[in-house]
């Protein structure tokens, strides 16, 4: 018999640097956790349920409850891998003792081993305030999602000097604040690249680089659920959307024909 796997914390995520590359992948429900987490060393519960569940533009929409909701989910799936949960929009800005409110709440109502958050340079002071306080965290970095509206949209960052230079001036920051890795999204290659040699956490890429420490996608873009549109980024490992409309189209022709259910699937007297 094999034995259980081990649970991996946030140390163990940052002792990776440099070896082994991480493998995270988002997660929000039980049954998809069950299934990912033998093969994964993070799963996050991402606030991309925003759109991937909830049919919502941004992710700016999405609640604390709702994280603790699904966070709770997966946290109770999980046997191996670390999880971490996404403080969602307007839940942390404000100060630090509202990050840590938010977070300390989450932590307990879910059971996930960290939170992740995101913002550079202005969130350092936060990421200090909860690392100190027994909240271990995440930081995210480049394109950040919750910051659309102030982005202008969902374009590659760094492609510039000013706004590269910028974007290493943030991973410098919350890695020296005590972030145990740092997700960088949709940022140049190179500059993912020498974010990753420049700083003691690990870096883990979406729509960055080979480079980084460890790769994260969304396990709906993985499978080929999600199927509104295709990041560049994204690779599919399997397409899952058509078998499962194939699946509810013949279920519907034999309630419709009285063909299901059949016998062997009712009780007799």
């Amino acid at each position: 018999m094999n034995a259980p796997l081990k649970r991996i914390v946030p140390p163990a995520i940052r002792a990776r640097k440099g070896g082994e590359p991480i493998v995270c992948l988002t997660s929000y429900a039980a049954s998809t956790t069950r299934l990912i987490d033998p093969h994964v060393d993070l799963i996050l519960v991402g606030d991309s349920l925003a759109m991937t569940i909830y049919g919502m533009e941004s992710t700016v929409g999405v609640t604390v409850d709702t994280m603790i909701a699904h966070g709770r989910a997966v946290a109770n799936a999980a046997n191996h891998a670390c999880v971490v949960v996404d403080l969602p929009f307007g839940s942390y800005e404000e100060s630090p003792a509202q990050a840590f409110r938010t977070a300390a709440r989450v932590m307990a109502e879910t059971g996930c081993a960290a939170v992740k958050l995101e913002g550079g340079i202005e969130m350092a002071e936060t990421i200090r305030f909860l690392s100190a306080r027994g909240v271990p965290v995440m930081a995210h970095i480049g394109l950040t999602p919750q910051s659309v509206n102030a982005l202008g949209g969902y374009g590659v960052r760094g492609r510039n000097p000013e706004e590269a230079a910028a974007i290493l001036a943030d991973a410098i920051a919350v890695d020296e604040a005590g972030a145990f890795s740092v997700v960088i999204e949709k940022t140049t290659e190179s500059l993912s690249r020498e974010i990753t040699q420049r700083i003691a956490a690990p870096t883990i890429g979406i729509g960055a680089s080979v480079a980084c420490d460890g790769q994260i996608l969304v396990i709906d873009d993985v499978i080929g659920l999600f199927t509104a549109f295709r990041p560049k980024f994204v690779k599919r490992y399997a397409e899952v959307a058509q078998p499962i409309a194939a699946a509810a189209q013949a279920y519907a022709a034999e309630v419709r024909a009285r063909a299901f259910p059949g016998p062997e699937h009712v009780f007799g007297p």
